[in-house]
C-alpha cells in the first residue's frame, strides 16, 4: 500500500510541474539589470545574467550579493548591446514589469540568493494575436 501512495504522489508533481511551464524557455547568457524599490522606497539596481527566457518568465543570476523578497515587484531590462532576435520582442523594447516568483537556493558565503524567477507581467498572445499579422485588424459586421 505505501508504495502505491508514494508513486501517486510522484505522478501528480510531475503533472503539476508541467502544468506551471507556460512557454517554452530557451538556455541563454544574456547581461541584465533588475530595478526595484526595497521596503523603505528606495531605488536599488543589480546586474544579472539572464540563464533561461520563455515569452513570460525568465530565470536571472546575480553577478553581486543581491536579496530580492518573493513577489517584489521589479523591472527586467536586457543591455543594449545584447538586444537580438533571439529573445522574446517584449524585451526587446526596454524594461518590462515583472514580479519575483521563485527564489534559487543561497550562496553560503554571502547567505543570498544565487538567483531569481521572474514572471513578465504581460498580456499573454492568444491564437488570434499571433494569427493577425501586425497592423491588420478584422473587421466584422453584424
Amino acid at each position: 500500500m505505501g508504495a502505491h501512495v508514494i508513486q501517486q504522489m510522484a505522478t501528480r508533481r510531475e503533472t503539476e510541474t508541467e502544468l506551471a511551464r507556460i512557454g517554452n524557455r530557451k538556455k541563454v547568457s544574456v547581461p541584465a539589470r533588475l530595478t526595484w524599490r526595497d521596503a523603505s522606497g528606495t531605488l536599488r539596481f543589480v546586474s544579472v545574467v539572464m540563464r533561461e527566457v520563455s515569452d513570460l518568465d525568465a530565470f536571472v543570476e546575480c553577478q553581486v550579493p543581491a536579496s530580492i523578497p518573493l513577489y517584489r515587484l521589479v523591472h527586467l531590462q536586457v543591455e543594449r548591446p545584447a538586444r537580438d532576435g533571439a529573445l522574446p520582442a517584449v524585451l526587446q523594447e526596454g524594461k518590462v514589469l515583472s514580479a519575483v516568483y521563485r527564489v534559487g537556493p543561497h550562496k553560503t558565503s554571502t547567505g543570498t540568493p544565487m538567483g531569481y524567477a521572474l514572471r513578465m507581467l504581460i498580456e499573454p498572445k492568444t491564437s488570434s494575436q499571433s494569427a493577425t499579422p501586425a497592423g491588420r485588424h478584422l473587421a466584422v459586421a453584424n
